[in-house]
């Protein structure tokens, strides 16, 4: 966790659109596109650039050196970052440290996925899985579906959990969907930009628990990045300066993960709750505050409970602030206004960098059809099992 003591500005971001397997260019190409769209972005030579943090889930050793290799080879370390979901915004933390530290001045955070399609799966049947342990808590909790992905019926399960203990519809989650959809059609580097009626999302197939098919985040290619730097770097070289990050936490699991018996816990809620209320302590500003938020919607079940876990609304309170629209566009808080992990898409690697440019874009005023008015305060929320939660408070100043 971090109060910011030394002041770090987000000058650059870039992010490629979004494609299903197979309609996507090799990683190589991705992931240099991203970085040298960023380092146009921030108006910096990546000469100029100290570190690189790079983040990718399926990939072999060193497939960020040869990513980056393609914007220039100026020897500078290279970082190999893998955190689950939440490796992007685990390379931006990295990056951020650095430069916080005074280590450096200007370092590029780049993420990058070349997914295959169909459900989530191990690289190795040879050895442990660290998802084993995950597993074996849920299956003792809820059962094993053979024919199932396993990652619907982690997040499939927390939405039974909190239906049975809050008596919430359904549909609920279903709306969300539908949201994200509205959302996305507004977003240019989306994968899905087709809306959804409730119908539709409802009468898709079932996947698990209260999950259809549109309630499930698409297996997605893509890449992104971001420059961050010192302020004086950025008076230097006469950059843009109008987002800085506030504050940002990383947390991992704890015993209450295993010991709880409540799916909402197995899938990192109190790593989130525990990363929000860091970052609203060290920044000094809480989540009533909060203008625009990018969470990690890789299911609705999941974004229905981390509008609880951040704090956005009280806990048990998650549908009334979904029936009352507090989640979009004239609400307490627009979330996701770029369609999501369920409609933008979730290439793994990418995402948390993903999420730190729509979030840059809306504090400049940048994000066109999908502007938030007025945003000042800006939050993001990148969770992976196994585990790590990022959360990160941006602001315009």
């Amino acid at each position: 966790m971090s109060s910011m003591k030394r002041a770090v500005h987000v000058v650059g971001v870039g992010m490629i659109p979004f494609t299903k397997p197979g309609a996507s260019e090799p990683y190589t190409a991705m992931g240099a596109r991203a970085a040298q769209l960023a380092l146009e972005d921030a108006g910096v030579n990546y000469a100029d650039v100290q570190q690189a943090y790079v983040g990718y889930v399926f990939g072999d050793s060193t497939a960020g050196q040869a990513a980056i290799y393609g914007v220039g080879l100026t020897g500078i370390p290279v970082f190999n970052v893998n955190n689950n979901c939440a490796t992007g915004s685990s390379a931006l933390y990295l990056a951020r440290q650095a430069v916080e530290s005074g280590l450096v001045e200007c370092a590029i955070a780049l993420g990058f996925e070349q997914m295959q399609p169909g459900a989530l799966k191990g690289a190795w049947d040879d050895r442990p899985s660290p998802m084993a342990r995950f597993a074996d808590v849920m299956s003792a909790h809820q059962g094993y579906v053979a024919d199932a992905p396993r990652a619907a019926q982690f997040f499939g399960g927390a939405g039974v959990d909190y239906m049975k203990q809050y008596g919430i519809q359904p549909e609920t989650f279903g709306r969300i969907s539908v949201k994200a959809r509205q959302h996305a059609a507004r977003n240019p580097l989306a994968v899905f930009r087709q809306t959804l009626t409730l119908d539709e999302v409802m009468a898709s197939p079932t996947v698990f628990g209260p999950l259809t098919r549109f309630q499930c985040c698409p297996p997605t290619c893509g890449a992104a990045a971001a420059v961050i730097c010192s302020a004086e770097f950025a008076k230097k070289h006469n950059l843009d300066m109008r987002v800085v990050i506030a504050a940002q936490s990383m947390t991992t699991d704890t015993a209450s993960t295993f010991e709880s018996g409540d799916m909402r816990r197995v899938v990192g809620y109190d790593m989130t709750a525990t990363a929000a209320r860091q970052v609203y302590e060290a920044a000094g500003i809480g989540p009533e505050e909060v203008d625009v938020v990018e969470l990690h919607d890789c299911f609705t079940a999941n974004e229905l409970i981390t509008y609880e876990g951040l704090g956005l609304t009280p806990e048990g309170t998650a549908e009334k602030f979904i029936l009352d629209g507090d989640n979009t566009y004239g609400g307490r808080v627009v979330t996701n206004p770029s369609g999501g992990l369920l409609s933008k898409g979730h290439p793994l690697g990418a995402t948390g960098l993903a999420q730190c440019a729509e979030l840059t874009w809306q504090l400049r005023g940048q994000a066109q059809q999908r502007q938030v008015e007025g945003a000042r305060i800006a939050l993001q929320h990148n969770l992976g099992l196994g585990g790590a939660c990022v959360v990160t408070m941006y602001q315009a100043v």
